[in-house]
């Protein structure tokens, strides 16, 4: 279980002792737990009469008739429709949604940013939110988003969900809970967490204050990448993830429900805790993944694979080969290829990259990209090493190296990524990031031969 106590009045499924206490481990299983003995029906999903006077009802991720549907049947002291009553507009200026374009906004470009601080706000996971980019569009249901958290306060008797987006948290600094209707997960910096589109959750700040970036996923879900030739092993291993066990709330209070919807945000009142789910079954359910156990796989003789081969997660896009979402992680790692420059080659290509640094230092931007810094290259927009890693890694010596003290991430999608008025205009950028590049010498000498 977790080292912290759950909330006063939480009840959660018993789980057995050792690495996965409080979780169950793999990915796309079909799950099934229960808080309360004999509260999953057995052999059916629909009794006439469930146990504990509890109502059944289907939370489905999927059109019924998908090749894999998803979905899980959750058995709860409320239907749903019971969470749900009349909604108001609010008002969330700085959680934006594609599209997000402006006249005055040039998202041509590379750009990088400082971290993002709190200051002495008090920010909650929906306060706390700040836009970076907007790619696609959130109506049609494709592109992305990519945000900043900045929480600093819990959510106390308010609730959320997204209509629009999975969302993927990648914690750079503190330790956030998320008390879901599926059970209950704790993240840090290091680890993710992947919150399914419709689910209502709260967050709370076990050690704070709390930043990190999240990808919000508009469109088809995150799945483990096709390993092709790879094959079986390596990567993110399906048992490395880990589901919530059933845990449910028992409280009759005032509550606030915002939701999330085509872009704008709605909220409503009711009596109670949404997070009665007192045992459920299926495999649409929010995950948690410790990055430190990501198997990097690379060249063990020449040359430099295609970043594509430190894929974590990829949300399919429809076009074969071509992602809506991947996520990629650089993580510590050696590097054993001969006669090679090692870090990544100067390249533009279709897919626009947002990257983040988690903690240490990138091998390809050793100046400027910090720890909860961030950086963006848009689509057909050359990027590459600057003067100080081309030069190190042109002439080092070659033997095996390990790079420690690393871990960044990288958003890339199909899509343009387009900067929000916050990132253009509030946001720490790096006026000076272009000019990482301005010292790069021309080397060309059409008399030296050969080597």
């Amino acid at each position: 279980m977790s080292e912290y106590p759950l909330r006063d009045g939480m009840r959660r499924a018993p789980s057995t002792p050792g690495p996965h206490a409080g979780y169950m481990p793999g990915f796309g299983n079909d799950f099934e737990t229960e808080a309360l003995d004999g509260a999953l029906p057995q052999g059916m999903n629909s009794p006439q009469k469930c146990n504990y006077g509890l109502y059944g009802e289907q939370l489905s991720g999927t059109a019924f008739t998908a090749h894999i549907p998803e979905r899980t049947w959750c058995y709860r002291i409320r239907p749903s429709v019971k969470h749900s009553a009349r909604y108001s507009r609010i008002d969330l200026p700085l959680w934006r949604s594609a599209p997000d374009i402006h006249a005055d906004v040039t998202s041509l470009g590379q750009y990088r940013w400082d971290p993002i601080e709190a200051g002495a706000q008090d920010l909650t996971w929906l306060t706390g939110m700040r836009t970076m980019t907007t790619a696609g569009d959130v109506n049609t249901q494709v592109g992305m988003a990519s945000h900043v958290y900045l929480v600093t306060q819990s959510m106390v008797d308010e609730y959320f969900y997204s209509a629009d987006s999975e969302l993927l948290v990648v914690p750079q600094q503190g330790r956030l809970r998320f008390y879901t209707e599926l059970g209950v997960l704790d993240v840090a910096p290091q680890e993710i967490a992947i919150i399914p589109r419709g689910l209502v959750y709260r967050v709370e700040v076990l050690a704070g204050p709390c930043r990190g970036f999240v990808c919000e996923n508009y469109g088809q879900k995150f799945e483990l990448p096709a390993r092709g030739p790879i094959g079986a092993n390596a990567m993110a291993n399906p048992r490395d993830f880990k589901a919530s066990v059933a845990a449910f709330e028992d409280r009759e209070v005032a509550s606030t429900l915002t939701i999330k919807w085509c872009g704008q945000f709605h909220e409503t009142k009711i009596n109670q805790s949404p997070l009665d789910v007192v045992a459920w079954h299926g495999n649409y359910a929010p995950y948690k993944y410790d990055l430190r156990t990501y198997c990097p796989v690379g060249a063990i003789l020449f040359d430099h694979p295609d970043p594509s081969i430190f894929t974590v997660l990829s949300a399919p896009s429809g076009q074969e080969g071509t992602a809506n979402i991947d996520f990629v992680l650089f993580r510590d790692r050696w590097m054993v290829a001969e006669d090679t420059f090692r870090p990544p080659w100067y390249h533009k290509n279709i897919m626009s990259e947002l990257m983040g640094n988690i903690y240490g230092q990138y091998d390809a931007k050793p100046n400027g990209f910090v720890p909860g810094g961030m950086s963006l290259h848009n689509m057909m927009l050359p990027h590459g090493p600057d003067q100080v890693a081309f030069d190190k890694a042109s002439n080092a010596n070659l033997g095996p190296e390990k790079l420690e003290n690393t871990m960044s991430f990288m958003f890339e999608t199909r899509f343009p990524q387009h900067l929000t008025k916050f990132a253009a205009e509030t946001a720490p950028l790096q006026d000076d990031y272009i000019d990482c590049w301005d010292s790069i010498e021309k080397k060309f000498d059409g008399t030296a031969g050969v080597k």
